[in-house]
């Protein structure tokens, strides 16, 4: 079955989240996405507060921008929401936005070594070990937790371009694509993200998720909202990007998805969607029953 969820964007005040989240827990959600947007709200809050006020719907966040964390936090974090919350936080990382990055003085000259570092110490303190690293970027003396985990966690990677799925393949446990990813997009990335699982010897080894945004709007001014967000972000000219219609309309396009290689899809209301909580209710109600 593919995975379905839907994204509480920050463009909402922080204080909606409370409402959102009970309503997609106690509507049947699956999952409910945060983002760390500079300078909204922040990922790791808002997931603690999402987890605390629900019972069973799964709570990622993505991404938390790596250049904004040492590691040692990032790992301290997510085994502190993995060991209250067995089973239920999504966490994913990647490089941020880089001119936010520049804003706040933590902008890297490698953000793929960067990456790749982060990577490769947050798994390893994550699965409980002793790490000492010195690297470009991360640098470790001796680091552990006093409480990783109490299971194996995934730890996903926001990639876009080929050199980050080809890293995400390698030393992530799946990869998170955005709204600006269509069918086509998502097969190619599939391709990129096997080929660094082959350089790694990974291909054996569990399977690689692939979680990918849809851009969605319903309602009747729907089309003129997805064409107005796809025209804001520059990707007005590119095909099969987005969904606006009814419920079966949506399923359609998360289907396209899935056949391309998507394990679970996300739908991301616009910016300015006029009804958070019935977005919620319509993913859960009315496109999951339609989703195989």
């Amino acid at each position: 079955m593919t995975g379905l969820g839907a994204v509480f964007r920050p463009q909402l005040a922080p204080e909606r989240l409370r409402t959102v989240a009970r309503l997609a827990d106690d509507a049947g959600l699956e999952e409910l996405w945060l983002w760390e947007d500079c300078f909204r709200e922040g990922g790791i809050s808002t997931a603690a507060a999402a987890l605390a006020w629900t019972e069973r719907i799964k709570v990622g966040v993505g991404l938390l921008p790596v250049p904004l964390r040492n590691v040692a936090i990032t790992a301290m974090e997510a085994a502190t929401l993995h060991r209250m919350f067995p089973g239920r936080p999504i966490l994913a990382v990647g490089h941020g936005v880089q001119d936010w990055m520049g804003q706040v003085g933590a902008r890297v000259d490698s953000p793929v070594t960067l990456l790749r570092e982060h990577l490769d110490a947050l798994r390893a303190l994550l699965r409980g070990e002793l790490v000492t690293v010195e690297g470009r970027y991360v640098k470790l003396d001796d680091v552990a937790l006093d409480w990783p985990p109490a299971e194996p966690v995934p730890v996903i990677a926001g990639a876009t371009g080929p050199r980050s799925l080809r890293l995400a393949g390698a030393a992530a446990d799946g990869t998170l694509l955005t709204a600006g990813t269509p069918p086509e997009g998502v097969r190619r990335a599939r391709q990129l993200i096997d080929e660094g699982r082959e350089s790694a010897g990974r291909t054996g080894t569990e399977p690689h998720e692939v979680v990918v945004y849809l851009l969605t709007a319903t309602g009747a001014d729907g089309p003129a909202r997805l064409r107005a967000e796809l025209a804001a972000e520059g990707l007005a000219s590119v095909p099969d990007l987005g969904v606006a219609g009814d419920a079966g309309a949506v399923a359609k396009a998360v289907q396209r998805l899935a056949d391309a290689g998507a394990d679970t899809v996300v739908l991301q209301p616009t910016g300015d969607e006029p009804d958070p909580e019935g977005f919620v209710r319509f993913v859960a109600e009315e496109v999951r029953p339609l989703v195989p």
